[in-house]
């Protein structure tokens, strides 16, 4: 008999246990404003919370990390019904057996689990539990089996291990992501995040439920054709579910210690990120990634690649509707046939390598055919335009009809595609393969022939070699290739003559180890930028004039006569350039912390950048724009001032780069004209995009822009993808003039920083971009407002954005490198 009143008080202790765990929401157990609900394991935490680190007075029920310092939500219950007002608020089980969040004023709730119970369900015996993978689910303490209800099923703006983006296609819901509707606001926002099933399964970034911004391309059996970043790793683990009730995406993450999460930002942007100790949430891929990831960019029959100038051209056997549709590629559909498709009359397919493949909603896919099979399939149907295997492996079958959008060309990524072309395009193609393999079988025999001449002649030339290398650097007069090369525009009233080092090609090839890939330090416009080292141990930075450079000779020379003349500390420093055979360069000192938008535009790097840091970076900045404006020998006009044009040395002190564009004044000269306007979209000022105009105001207006950009670690260029309508400037006048103007700083410098110092800066940012020049300041009233409690005017709305205006060529960031390597300036348009 004891041992059985034993037992029944084990058993009551155990389910008294039980019931009393700080994981779960019982009947008898509420969930009040400040308690906690955690995890088994500890991972995770559920309990109220107030966005905008407290500060707000409304009240959300959330999930967050409860293991990461820095409060991080990961879900919320009453996104869009918060709880405002005294009342602290509380989450209960009612009814039978819903969970609802109410205002202890109120009898009904403001959010509800709204789960429709059978009359099997036992009632009694329902609970909420907050799992370790950050799950709220609902259980029935009598049986096993599936939840009757989880909050992974209405995901808000993360995307969690265990997680499902996709359809269910057996009761016709969705899984898909909603963002917040600002950093502060978990409304439901503009943008989603969700599956297409018209052709294959797709993911898309929607705005306002009908725009397409970015698409992960198809499925090709490992990862989505159009996420580079997705490539097989041992952590993430990544896979897609079809099957007769469901389609759907999730992923694993192999250790459970590593928090990983994907989110969808309030800009539009997916973003995966990883938990660091020391240095907080790091993105490790973001999307979309550059220029060409915008949907549509180049529009219907058209490819983008970000390393091509420009950047967008048409399929093969398709040419641009008119040659203006070069540069103005904005989602319009500017390439047709070149010729008409007599469909089985001497028609094929071409192929293209590393391709994103295009959008699939008027695709047709069969997995029980092979390419072979699939192109007999595509070459039956005359409105067959494309075919490709569907998976990686070369097995199943995706043909397209119609109309092939959002292609694009990865370096080493992507698929191969098959595009259909008429006799002539095929016949040329044919043609160019031949010569291409003729000239392949003449080089080798060229080769063969030399090699043994080589073998004789090595010794001597790497004799000749060492003698010439220990005179590496020679000081003397231009060389006469130099001399001869055509003045640029920005250069027709001066032919100066001035001594610079000469660099030898050889010294070059030796000092970058033969422009090794390993020493890249970026690519653009220009041609590619290179780390190198001299015998003496300097570090250099080489840029070598790529023989397809968007840019050329006189931008070569432009650099080099302009910046030879000019000696400033907040300049870069020209060490010499080399001309010699069909070879152009010119040598800088290397700038090891890079350039500013590498550490500006990033949010794990630009953590860096406190404010003290970037307060002397834009008057460092500042005092280099005047010395070019009023203290140098020349009047110069620098016409491309970015954040990938300002390089930081060792000490973090701004160098303004790239004088190519740049153009020198008259003593009394204060405006030039121009009909080949070049710069960057997002910094020229509009009457110089407009008309050709260009003065000392327009550096004024890009500088406007830069100091804007340091201050709020955003892109003014970054917003026209998602809102034609909004871009940086407008949104400092906005916040500006509703005394908001504190709500632009970037969020990575905290709170530390002096408000009232930062407030005047913005001000005069937005007084430097007014959209009349006149009412610009100058760079030296500038330094003075900067540097000295003054009163500074107050400014008219500034000019705001140049989409509907300017037709513009952005190219994408692509390495970490040199001067305008990173943003190349390919903008032109003619003016007035």
């Amino acid at each position: 008999m004891a041992s059985v009143v034993v037992l029944f008080l084990l058993c009551t202790l155990f389910i008294d246990q039980l019931w009393s765990a700080t994981d779960t929401i019982t009947r008898d157990k509420f969930l009040r404003n400040g308690e906690t609900l955690v995890s088994n394991g500890g991972n995770y935490a559920l309990g109220f919370f107030s966005p905008g680190n407290g500060n707000s007075k409304l009240r959300y029920v959330g999930i967050w990390y409860n293991k990461v310092p820095e409060q991080t939500v990961v879900w919320v219950a009453n996104r869009d019904n918060p709880i405002n007002g005294s009342s602290p608020g509380v989450a209960k089980v009612y009814g039978r057996g819903n969970l609802g969040i109410f205002d202890e004023e109120a009898s009904n709730p403001v959010w509800s689990t709204n789960v429709s119970f059978s009359i099997s369900n036992r009632t009694s015996s329902l609970f909420y539990k907050l799992l370790e993978t950050g799950n709220l689910v609902l259980c029935d303490g009598e049986k096993t089996g599936d939840f009757l209800w989880q909050s992974f099923d209405y995901p808000t703006d993360t995307y969690l291990p265990g997680m499902k983006i996709g359809l269910n296609l057996k009761l016709g819901t969705s899984w898909s992501l909603r963002a917040w509707k600002s950093l502060d606001d978990p409304s439901t926002g503009d943008f989603s995040y969700e599956m297409g099933l018209t052709g294959s399964p797709e993911l898309f970034i929607i705005k306002k439920a009908s725009q397409k911004i970015w698409r992960t391309g198809p499925w090709n059996g490992q990862a989505w054709n159009g996420v580079p970043g997705m490539r097989p790793n041992p952590i993430v683990n990544h896979t897609l579910v079809k099957d007769p009730d469901e389609i759907f995406t999730t992923y694993r993450v192999s250790n459970t210690s590593v928090f990983f999460r994907v989110t969808l930002d309030y800009l539009g942007f997916v973003r995966g990120k990883t938990w660091v100790d020391s240095t907080g949430w790091n993105t490790i891929r973001s999307y979309p990634d550059d220029t060409c990831d915008n949907y549509g960019k180049c529009g219907a029959f058209g490819r983008c690649n970000p390393n091509y100038s420009p950047i967008c051209s048409c399929l093969p056997g398709y040419k641009f509707k008119s040659s203006s549709d070069t540069y103005a590629l904005e989602g319009s559909q500017s390439c047709e046939r070149k010729s008409e498709l007599l469909c089985g009359k001497g028609d094929g397919f071409l192929k293209l390598e590393n391709m994103k493949l295009p959008d699939t909603s008027n695709a047709r896919v069969d997995m029980s055919l092979g390419i072979k099979d699939c192109e007999i399939e595509c070459r039956n149907n005359c409105s067959c335009t494309g075919y490709a295997s569907a998976d990686i492996d070369g097995s199943g079958c995706m043909v397209w009809f119609g109309t092939l959008s959002d292609a694009r060309e990865f370096p080493e990524w992507g698929q191969e595609m098959f595009v259909r072309v008429d006799a002539i395009e095929l016949k040329n193609s044919m043609k160019d393969s031949k010569g291409s393999s003729t000239k392949k079988k003449l080089v080798l025999l060229c080769v063969l022939i030399v090699v043994g001449l080589l073998i004789f002649t090595s010794a001597f030339c790497y004799l000749f070699n060492k003698a010439k290398r220990s005179g590496l650097m020679r000081r003397e007069r231009i060389p006469k290739q130099l001399h001869n090369l055509p003045l640029s525009e920005t250069n027709e009233e001066t032919n100066a003559k001035f001594e610079l080092p000469i660099f030898d090609l050889d010294s070059m090839i030796v000092a970058t180890e033969n422009f090794s890939p390993a020493n890249m330090l970026g690519t653009g416009g220009f041609g590619s930028v290179y780390k190198g080292k001299l015998p003496d141990g300097r570090e250099i930075a080489v840029k070598r004039l790529s023989r397809h450079s968007g840019q050329g000779v006189n931008e070569f020379k432009n650099e080099v006569e302009l910046i030879a003349k000019l000696q400033h500390r907040n300049l870069v420093q020209i060490l010499g350039c080399c001309v010699e055979e069909e070879e152009k360069m010119l040598v800088y000192e290397y700038m090891p912390n890079k350039s500013l938008d590498f550490l500006l535009f990033d949010q794990t790097r630009s953590k860096s950048l406190d404010w003290r840091m970037r307060r002397d970076i834009i008057l460092g900045i500042a005092r280099g724009v005047l010395y070019l404006h009023h203290d140098s020998r020349l009047r110069i006009v620098h016409r491309d001032l970015k954040a990938s044009n300002i390089l930081l040395d060792a000490k973090m002190s701004p160098r303004i780069s790239d004088f190519g564009m740049a153009r020198i004044f008259g003593g009394d000269q204060t405006q030039g004209n121009t009909n080949r306007v070049v710069g960057t979209y997002g910094y020229m000022s509009p009457e110089y995009a407009m008309d050709g105009l260009f003065s000392i105001k327009s550096d004024i207006f890009s500088f406007g822009v830069l100091l804007l950009e340091i201050i709020s670690g955003q892109k003014n260029s970054g917003f026209y993808h998602k809102d034609p309508s909004m871009n940086l400037i407008k949104l400092a006048w906005e916040l500006w003039k509703d005394d908001r103007a504190l709500e632009l700083v970037d969020s990575s410098m905290g709170s530390s920083f002096p408000e009232q110092e930062v407030t005047k800066f913005i001000q005069v940012g937005i007084l430097s971009v007014q959209e009349d020049a006149n009412d610009r300041p100058t760079m030296s009233s500038i330094i003075f407002m900067l540097g000295n409690e003054t009163t500074v005017p107050i400014p008219k709305q500034p000019a705001f954005v140049l989409t509907s205006k300017v037709d513009h060529q952005s190219s994408s960031t692509t390495g970490t490198g040199f001067g305008s390597v990173n943003e190349m300036s390919t903008t032109i348009v003619e003016g007035r």
